[in-house]
């Protein structure tokens, strides 16, 4: 694996890495990732077709119009992406817009329950 890319374990380790972060299988093989009980902010299908993950309201219609990139299944409408694999961005971006996905949800949580979970800087 080079540098550039990131694999599905490391995506895991990531995504588990963030504060407040879980993980639980879903629909039938379906690897999510939540915060705060019930809250998705990144979603990975076990046959190792895709990542899906939230971004920016204002960076959407840019992602999905790049290669390898798509609205993701459902979730396009709460500005969800789906990425292929192998992953069409590489390593460092993909790891920042799982930090990212991971602070838009914990943002949208009452403020009692953000503390302890948003990232510093």
């Amino acid at each position: 694996m080079s540098e550039r890319t990131i694999s599905e374990s490391q995506v895991a380790t990531l995504c588990l890495g963030l504060p407040g972060a879980q993980e639980d299988y879903k629909w039938g093989g379906v690897r999510v990732f939540s915060v705060a009980g019930s809250k998705m902010f990144a979603v990975m299908d076990l046959a190792g077709a895709g990542l899906s993950f939230k971004v920016d309201s204002e960076l959407f219609l840019g992602y999905v119009d790049r290669p390898g990139v798509r609205p993701a299944p459902y979730l396009a409408r709460a500005h969800w992406i789906s990425v292929a694999r192998p992953y069409a961005l590489g390593r460092e971006e993909l790891e920042d817009l799982l930090r990212r996905s991971h602070q838009l949800v914990v943002r949208r949580l009452p403020k009692r329950a953000q503390a302890g979970l948003l990232l510093q800087g």
